[in-house]
């Protein structure tokens, strides 16, 4: 695919201050295959620690890379900060990273073959699909993660494995092209169900390696996003098409 030239990297932050750095090393290091070029845009969600400071910081530092720093003056959640990102995107496609190191950067080039193929207009990077490895963390996660994946398939004929994953490579007009409202992690299901009522969209998964954190260490989803993906579900497949 000739015009597929620049991936648009974006990146929902809130209190990440000790991690963000690591992550933004993780994704200099890698090398987009086809020579494609990086576009990371930031978006600090009204961080209540120093996020705002070590990104200033590290932008500051790194002047090769090109990044696009926003924040919001009062936090909105992580689907909020997406809306803000998507339309300064200039990529061909654009995917969504955590600021967290739960996803690995360096498996953006096994998302990016499907479409240098010509086969995909969209990817998701399935947690639970593959070889690649995986931290053994919640039961109960797990078990809500499947539950609402089979609702969101049953309602849209899909049979995607992970629907709430991070890791969603989409062509970047059709991205610009769909009107999102959820403002927190509901999001995902809100993208999925109007992702499969697009005309002949081609929709691929590949699997991807997971390195979930704990609460200690950072994690922020509980099971009130679980109830509220839910609501979003319905909402986006049967009230609301």
């Amino acid at each position: 695919m000739k015009d597929f030239t620049k991936l648009s990297i974006l990146i929902p932050v809130y209190n990440e201050e000790r991690t963000i750095h690591l992550i933004l090393n993780r994704i200099a290091e890698v090398t987009l295959i086809n020579n494609i070029q990086k576009e990371i845009i930031l978006v600090n969600d009204c961080s209540t620690d120093n996020t705002e400071d070590v990104l200033l910081r590290y932008i500051k530092e790194h002047p090769q890379e090109d990044y696009k720093y926003f924040k919001h003056e009062k936090n909105m959640g992580k689907g909020a900060a997406i809306h803000t990102s998507i339309p300064k995107a200039t990529g061909e496609y654009s995917i969504i990273q955590d600021a967290d190191l739960e996803y690995d950067p360096e498996e953006f080039n096994l998302m990016i073959k499907p479409v240098l193929r010509g086969e995909a207009d969209v990817v998701y990077g399935s947690r639970f699909m593959g070889g690649n490895p995986h931290r053994i963390l919640f039961f109960w996660h797990s078990i809500g993660n499947r539950f609402l994946t089979f609702l969101t398939n049953m309602f849209t004929n899909l049979n995607l494995t992970d629907v709430h994953t991070c890791y969603k490579l989409i062509k970047t007009t059709t991205l610009q092209s769909i009107p999102l409202k959820e403002k927190r992690f509901a999001i995902d299901p809100e993208l999925t169900a109007k992702i499969s009522r697009i005309p002949n969209i081609r929709i691929y998964e590949i699997g991807i390696s997971y390195y979930g954190r704990t609460y200690a260490e950072g994690k922020k989803i509980n099971w009130k996003d679980g109830v509220s993906a839910l609501y979003s579900i319905i909402k986006y497949n049967v009230f609301s098409r």
